[in-house]
């Protein structure tokens, strides 16, 4: 029967043990006032910090998702122990022997299954830095000094040799006390006809520790040619390890990467390694996986998100690298902190680059140079061939949405501007336009689900009706008439046309009496104002108007029956491809003419702009008619 921890000891635990600590070890801290300290809740996803530190009383509490507790607490729920496995791991960073009541104490029953998989890991990890001193791991210590790495550097890192034989590690944590499936759920060990035997053998060992600083896992690189295995083997996903989770050196990284609110992520263990002793001690790595969500939610904690925190991404410049700095890009916007990408002119790693050029060529390359945005639009923009108008034309249509997701608008205006320079696009309001469009469809999709008229189906809409009452208008023009049920739309069901509809400009309706109402509308706050308050809006679209005329416009439009059998996402999207294709029409006879009239005479600049502006018209025009509401 397992023993209970004496309450004693218990107390003696919790005394010992500073809650901020603690908790520093997963988390920036900063002060809160009164004594306290704040950071991001490491529970829940914030933007502000909520989650507050009382290292005077011991407690910690987030007022966004209310958990709460002392130092115990908050180690069982971020590390998912059990009381007893969390005392445990206290009382040995603080040098505490406990004590256990109701038959003593057996470790290999009591101790929980992750204190035991840790406790297997150190044990490893030991055994392997110890190997690395001996004649066969020669081959290990000649391939680090290839690299510029000496003995010291060996055991800053902790880096280790495991034997070739198949169950030199095995036999030695048996004797240790670790059972056969302790050695295979912890990956250490692997099955085989026989016996357990061990999973890494004949290779260069890098021990992986999570934040708390505890070895997790493995990385191994393969040394000789007959070793048939990957140039790299990792532990496998086990109870505490998952490679998703986890980023080599954040040990090592946490407390500068918090204090600069820095942090460099390179691709490689030697690269971590490189950048350290070169100075640049924020580095860290992922293990065997991509860069990803869970990876963004370790560093935001420590880089407290705040505005004057900087990512920086060092890939190699291959195809690869550069493919796995765009699968970073679209992770960017979880980041507050700016994202940056710095690749040798050579296409040397860190690593490369130290041993070629020494340690002031890596601090000189991990100066933020490349915004990764700017990166990731260059590397999209490459594949199309930008001397001809139709490669500009689509070149911004992929490109384009990339832009849009930036979050701060200021920074997406500036953005949209830059790459219309990319594009050799010289009207770059037409980019910017473009680029606010696509973002609000997609903040629309973000908070709303989707955009009501994604989905309408493309090409020209069904006919209009034919019956149409209102002002000494020229009720036969199919434009009028779609532009009056649009405005109607706009007015009775609001959310069926926005975000789009507020795009859209007065120049838009060939009407003047329907230009006014649009202009009145945008003046009262758009459409997407009746979205959120719908018993006030038409009666703030009515205030707003500037005379009685366009008041009762507003009036009539509001009340008029809407046309359509159904009026639904499909209706509306239809009335908004059409009023947005026969302005872009009207504006590609007017850049036509513009042509036309430049000839083969005058400025030859002005004229590659007039033609360029001419296909990209043109190919949102055949968007619009091929794809519909979709491509608004």
């Amino acid at each position: 029967m397992a023993g209970r921890i004496n309450d004693d000891d218990v107390k003696a635990v919790r005394d010992a043990v500073p809650i901020d600590a603690v908790v520093s070890e997963y988390l920036q801290l900063r002060s809160a006032g009164g004594g306290n300290l704040k950071g991001l809740c490491p529970f829940h996803d914030e933007k502000s910090p909520s989650f507050q530190v009382s290292p005077g009383k011991g407690l910690f509490h987030c007022f966004g998702c209310q958990e709460g507790g002392d130092t115990i607490a908050f180690v069982m729920k971020i590390d998912h122990l059990s009381f007893s496995e969390t005392v445990e791991r206290l009382a040995a960073k603080a040098g505490i022997t406990l004590r256990y009541e109701e038959g003593g104490y057996n470790p290999g029953h009591q101790r929980g299954e992750r204190i035991r998989l840790i406790e297997a890991h150190k044990a490893a990890a030991q055994f392997y830095v110890e190997q690395l001193d001996g004649a066969e791991a020669e081959i290990g210590r000649a391939f680090l000094a290839e690299r510029g790495f000496d003995q010291a550097a060996a055991r800053h890192f902790g880096v280790g040799y495991s034997p070739a034989g198949w169950d030199h590690l095995t036999r030695y944590l048996r004797g240790k006390g670790f059972t056969d499936k302790e050695l295979l759920v912890s990956g250490l060990a692997q099955e085989s006809r026989r016996n357990p035997i061990d999973r890494f053998r004949g290779r260069l060992m890098w021990p992986i520790r999570d934040v708390g600083g505890d070895v997790v896992g493995f990385g191994a690189r393969k040394l000789r040619d007959d070793d048939n295995g990957p140039k790299y083997l990792n532990t496998p996903e086990t109870p505490i390890y998952k490679k998703s989770q986890v980023l080599y050196g954040i040990d090592l990284a946490k407390k500068d990467i918090a204090k600069s609110s820095r942090a460099v992520v390179v691709e490689g263990y030697t690269d971590v390694m490189a950048c350290h002793l070169a100075g640049i001690t924020t580095a860290i790595a992922t293990c065997g996986t991509a860069f990803g969500g869970d990876h963004i939610k370790i560093l935001r904690r420590l880089l407290m998100d705040n505005g004057s925190a900087r990512v920086i991404f060092t890939f190699d410049g291959d195809a690869a690298g550069q493919k796995a700095a765009l699968r970073a890009f679209e992770d960017d916007q979880k980041f507050a902190a700016e994202t940056y990408i710095a690749i040798a002119p050579d296409g040397m790693d860190p690593c490369e680059l130290r041993l070629a050029k020494g340690d002031e060529a890596v601090a000189d390359l991990v100066e933020p140079r490349t915004p990764l945005f700017e990166f990731a639009l260059r590397q999209i923009v490459g594949r199309y061939d930008l001397e001809t108008p139709a490669g500009r034309a689509a070149a911004l249509d992929e490109a384009a949405p990339v832009v849009a997701r930036i979050k701060n608008v200021a920074s997406q205006h500036e953005v949209a501007v830059q790459l219309a320079g990319m594009l050799g696009i010289l009207d770059t309001q037409f980019v910017v336009k473009r680029v606010a469009q696509l973002a609000r469809w997609a903040r629309d999709r973000g908070g709303r689900g989707p955009a009501p008229a994604r989905h309408a189906p493309s090409g020209e809409s069904a006919a209009a009706p034919v019956a149409l009452s209102g002002p000494a208008l020229n009720l036969r023009s199919p434009a009028h008439r779609t532009e009056r049920e649009l405005l109607k739309l706009a007015l009775q069901y609001p959310a069926l046309v926005s975000p789009a509809f507020d795009a859209y400009g007065a120049d838009e309706f060939t009407a003047p009496p329907y230009a006014a109402v649009r202009r009145t509308i945008a003046e009262a706050g758009g459409a997407e104002q009746g979205v959120h308050d719908a018993a006030g809006y038409v009666a703030r679209v009515r205030d707003a108007a500037p005379d009685d005329t366009v008041r009762a416009l507003v009036t009539e439009l509001a009340v008029e029956v809407i046309h359509g059998r159904t009026v639904d996402e499909t209706y509306a999207g239809d009335h908004l491809v059409q009023v947005r294709l026969r302005a872009v029409d009207r504006r590609i006879r007017d850049v036509q003419g513009s042509l036309t009239r430049l000839g083969g005479q005058g400025d030859p600049e002005r004229f590659a702009a007039v033609q360029n502006e001419l296909w990209v018209l043109q190919q949102y025009a055949q968007s619009l008619r091929n794809r519909g509401a979709e491509a608004l």
